[in-house]
């Protein structure tokens, strides 16, 4: 299928290099928008290629949608200062989650497209719950939650050490000064990007213990769908409680929809297709049963 590439501007004026998967022959009313995690780009989650694949077989379109930390540093361009800028995982600020989120939503509404639906891959899934908890954007109709990131058991291989080192430069004002060591082991970044992993619950927002902080996850009004693999690493070896536990936060519990992709890790390795194939199940269904709502009325 044709892929087209994607600038798109935030309202900082930074631009986010996406790709759209489209089949030219027919215009699509639907198009799932896929965030990406940290460093998860097309080279280390191929899967992306699947489900961009699958879909455009199914007559639905796909955006890769990439924000600051898809790589480790990205060369873009402002297009309000007029100058080259180095964005990347490197220095990203949590806080411009809503406009790298919504500026991939407000491409698809000016494209035309009547059916969005929001998906997020590991941190992408943390950042789609900020955003949908935040600003309840109506022009979004799904959410499909992919893996989401336990930042708390990511961060918790950081020493005191290096957390003091992080508190240091940031209350010495060299926050932006690179840190001399990688976070978490292989996180290049500047002290006040570290600040955020470690002290902030931006997109810490999602847990294996019941009784932790799942306010974002309270607010949000969509329904959707959550998927893992049994295999995730990053729940303290209970995926499916993991997941669970979120949706047990959801005000749409009952109408969401789980799914468990056996014997696979944090990135689908050799179920790439199976995924691929389960999102298009998930844009049908939804599909029909709007279909039958409007036949209702």
């Amino acid at each position: 299928m044709p892929m087209q590439g994607l600038n798109i501007p935030t309202e900082r004026g930074v631009l986010l290099n996406g790709m759209l998967f489209a089949d030219t022959r027919v215009k699509a009313d639907t198009v799932v928008i896929a965030i990406t995690g940290i460093h998860g780009n097309f080279y280390s989650n191929p899967f992306y290629y699947n489900i961009g694949q699958t879909l455009n077989a199914g007559g639905i379109d796909f955006i890769y949608a990439q924000t600051n930390d898809a790589f480790g540093r990205i060369p873009t361009y402002n297009v309000k200062t007029g100058k080259e800028e180095i964005i990347g995982s490197w220095n990203e600020k949590f806080d411009d989650t809503n406009d790298d989120v919504g500026a991939y939503v407000r491409h698809a509404v000016q494209g035309g497209y009547e059916h969005i639906i929001l998906a997020g891959h590991s941190l992408g899934a943390n950042k789609i719950i900020h955003y949908l908890s935040q600003t309840h954007d109506q022009h979004v109709e799904h959410f499909i939650l992919l893996s989401p990131a336990n930042i708390t058991w990511l961060t918790s291989q950081v020493t005191e050490e290096e957390k003091d080192i992080v508190r240091h430069m940031v209350e010495c004002g060299e926050g932006k000064k690179m840190l001399p060591f990688p976070l978490l082991g292989w996180i290049d970044c500047v002290a006040d990007t570290a600040w955020q992993w470690l002290f902030t619950d931006t997109l810490n927002n999602v847990h294996v213990e019941a009784d932790k902080d799942f306010s974002q996850v309270a607010r949000i009004t969509h329904s959707g769908a959550l998927l893992i693999g049994t295999y995730d690493n990053f729940t303290y070896g209970d995926p499916a409680g993991f997941l669970q536990n979120i949706n047990n936060h959801m005000p749409t519990a009952k109408k969401n929809t789980l799914l468990f992709i056996q014997k696979t890790g944090h990135t689908y390795q050799q179920k790439e297709q199976e995924v691929a194939d389960d999102i298009l199940q998930l844009v049908r269904q939804w599909r029909t049963a709007r279909n039958t709502a409007t036949e209702a009325i």
